[in-house]
């Protein structure tokens, strides 16, 4: 369970993304944003701020369309391994440093519908703030590769 500082922290950093009001920081309501990547192309992102909309992510999702995806904003900079327990389609996972710079990548990331002592973790190896997961193939699709930036 997070500290209350933590899940503070969290939400003022979410605060502070959505109030930016430069072009790089594009709303559609409180819950997406725009993320450019640096081939030009831009994916609308459900933004995730609170430990229960993280823990859920895209489990139970049948589908997701190759311009959207998911944003996980942590409250500072961690190592945060993710898993594909309940996630129904593979994803490309991307973990970011704090200057939106990809660090690490875990590409066509496969599903893991079996019980949770089934599925292994994967990347949380360099320490990130920002995780964007994509549809599978995605990554490939754009060439995102580590030392890119993307602008959110």
């Amino acid at each position: 369970m997070r500290s209350f500082a933590t899940v503070c922290a969290t939400a003022a950093l979410g605060l502070l993304l959505t109030g930016c009001g430069g072009s790089t920081v594009t709303t559609e309501d409180d819950h997406t944003r725009a993320v450019t990547l640096p081939d030009g192309a831009t994916v609308r992102v459900e933004v995730m701020l609170s430990p229960d909309d993280m823990a859920r992510g895209m489990m139970f999702r049948n589908s997701l369309a190759p311009d959207r995806g998911m944003l996980f904003i942590h409250g500072g900079i961690g190592n945060y391994p993710y898993w594909m327990f309940q996630v129904k389609i593979p994803l490309d996972i991307i973990w970011m440093d704090a200057s939106r710079t990809i660090v690490e990548m875990s590409e066509n990331t496969p599903p893991c519908p079996a019980g949770s002592k089934k599925c292994q973790t994967y990347g949380g190896r360099i320490p990130a703030q920002f995780v964007l997961e994509l549809a599978g193939g995605v990554a490939a699709k754009h060439n995102l590769r580590v030392g890119q930036r993307l602008t959110f």
